[in-house]
């Protein structure tokens, strides 16, 4: 499937996925089967902004599916499914600050939130279409619905990821072409206080063909893996599982090498000396796994203040494949893939560890994914795509509560980013129907948990 998938991308090198802004989702996306971004026409060479479509979603049997008895293992340490949610309550559990619907996606590009400033500003973008071939960006005013448009960016055209929504700076990151497929991260930052933009690449950041973990550190530098061991096929492909496709459970997984590049200096570009799966940053500590899209290993944790180091197992299931991995507030959420059992029921996790080793919490049930650590740390936000239980649900790790935000799943992920304080965003379906379970359009929200 991963090879499918690249070969996909050299196919339609203006189409990258977009997901919950980190490019190395796009593995991920391949192995969940669930994201293909939907683009407007552009040149062959760019990397090109757009709605993003979440194709092939495993809508299943319409009521919940019996882990149990289509054999799925019981995850380890304390685990709930998403049956024990009720829905969420405006008023009662959050505020809801903003909302913007697009109606039909499918014959036009759209208006999307890519994250929140600290300040409380939505990033607004709206996107490229036949007709206006460049997107442009604006700050939005919740409160007031008033939007500040900003200057063109200088990747207009390109697909790009917001890294760091501050009150003095924005910074968005994209992919740029080196050689053939290979790419490097670039950024753009915004001035906010003269409103100018400059853009910074790092020519002598190896270029890879593959896509990269980015993320800013605490030291203000960004830190982003080059892969150095791709996970591998293993002889004769992919078995396949009861619903017929390829099953990769338990693969090996990819390795890279981290590094760390200056904001402001193009030339000052540093091999951390680590080889890491997935990491993130909870404060001044770094947090990586042995490796991703595979068998993660063990997770490590390093107080970079003074470079204190524990590691431990974090006890994922035998065939788990981490997907995707967020910290905060010393927890670890780590989403996973651990194999298709009978009548095509996912054994799919999104499982919470504290950064000493400690199991928390595992939500687990066929289509769930996306673990997101929202608040400091205090909640977890996730997604699940079975047509019974399709919506974003908030768990709120004090007292346990298991909120679903919305029904159903929207085709189109048209809020994403980071947010600030107790705030969260989420995509619910929305416009016409177009297929047995998708409609035209979605609508983002952006609202704020009432503690």
């Amino acid at each position: 499937m991963v090879n499918e998938l690249r070969d996909l991308m050299r196919d339609a090198v203006a189409s990258p996925p977009h997901d919950h802004g980190d490019p190395a989702g796009l593995v991920a996306a391949g192995r969940r089967r669930v994201r293909v971004r939907r683009t407007v026409a552009v040149a062959a060479t760019s990397l090109a902004a757009g709605a993003i479509a979440l194709s092939s979603v495993a809508w299943l049997d319409p009521s919940a599916p019996d882990p149990a008895a289509a054999g799925v293992p019981h995850a380890d340490g304390p685990t709930i499914s998403l049956s024990g949610a009720r829905p969420a309550v405006v008023g009662t559990d959050y505020r809801e600050l903003a909302t913007y619907t697009n109606e039909d996606l499918e014959s036009d590009n759209g208006e999307y939130f890519d994250g929140v400033t600290d300040d409380g500003l939505v990033l607004l973008r709206e996107g490229a279409t036949v007709t206006r071939h460049r997107e442009r960006f604006a700050l939005l005013d919740p409160a007031t619905g008033e939007k500040e448009w900003l200057p063109d960016r200088p990747g207009a055209g390109q697909q790009s990821w917001a890294l760091e929504l501050g009150e003095d700076r924005l910074v968005l990151m994209r992919l740029v072409n080196d050689d053939g497929m290979a790419v490097r991260p670039e950024v753009d930052v915004l001035d906010r206080t003269s409103s100018t933009w400059r853009s910074v690449r790092w020519p002598t950041l190896p270029a890879q063909d593959d896509f990269p973990t980015v993320r800013i550190g605490p030291d203000g530098r960004v830190w982003a893996t080059v892969l150095t061991r791709p996970g591998r096929v293993p002889d004769g492909g992919w078995p396949v599982g009861p619903d017929g496709e390829a099953d990769d459970a338990d693969a090996e997984g990819s390795v890279g090498s981290l590094w760390s590049m200056s904001i402001t200096d193009p030339g000052d570009v540093r091999d951390e000396g680590l080889q890491v799966g997935d990491f993130g940053f909870d404060g001044d500590r770094l947090v990586w796994t042995d490796s991703s899209n595979g068998a993660a290993g063990d997770v490590h944790v390093r107080d970079l203040s003074t470079g204190e180091e524990t590691s431990f197992d974090p006890r994922l299931g035998a065939r788990c494949n981490l997907l995707g991995l967020d910290v905060a507030g010393g927890r670890i959420a780590m989403t996973q893939y651990c194999g298709t059992y009978d009548g095509g029921v996912r054994d799919d996790r999104v499982q919470v560890v504290t950064t000493e080793g400690e199991q928390v919490v595992t939500v687990q049930a066929s289509g769930v994914d996306g673990g997101d650590l929202v608040a400091g740390g205090d909640y977890l936000t996730l997604t699940a795509y079975d047509r019974a239980t399709g919506g974003t649900y908030l768990y709120d790790f004090e007292d346990g509560r298991l909120l679903r935000l919305g029904e159903g799943i929207s085709s189109w992920s048209v809020a994403t980013g980071p947010t600030p304080g107790d705030q969260l965003l989420w995509t619910t379906p929305a416009g016409r129907k177009v297929a047995t379970f998708g409609r035209s359009g979605a609508t983002a929200h952006l609202g704020e948990i009432i503690r």
